[in-house]
């Protein structure tokens, strides 16, 4: 996700912080409920962030890979931290992943600062 403003994002707009590269609790939390926020309307926008480790575990996990891509099929946007993906040597494979990455130190300062809804795992 990229904004300039950060108006731009909608109440209804949910970011996931996903920093946790347990293969359980991504499919058990991030994956199904991003995935299951989307089919049932829970939410009309959800991205979820991947910061550090998840960024090495998309590629390392046939699994997490497969509810990725479901979830990306409901409607899921998926980002990356860029200065993790430069640290990890992945910018190249996120963004052929159809990955965005970006720079989300101030994006997630100003969600926060403005009461947006985060959820951090």
């Amino acid at each position: 996700m990229s904004f300039k403003d950060i108006n731009e994002v909608t109440d209804r707009h949910l970011h996931i912080i996903w920093t946790n590269a347990d293969p359980v609790t991504s499919e058990n939390m991030v994956m199904m409920y991003a995935k299951n926020s989307m089919l049932n309307g829970w939410w009309d926008k959800v991205t979820v962030v991947l910061w550090g480790a998840p960024q090495k575990l998309i590629f390392e996990n046939e699994s997490v890979q497969a509810e990725m891509e479901l979830a990306r099929d409901a409607g899921v946007e998926f980002s990356a931290c860029s200065s993790c993906a430069n640290n990890l040597q992945l910018t190249e494979a996120l963004e052929a992943e159809g990955v965005e990455v970006i720079r989300w130190g101030q994006k997630l300062s100003l969600l926060l600062q403005n009461g947006k809804h985060v959820i951090t795992l």
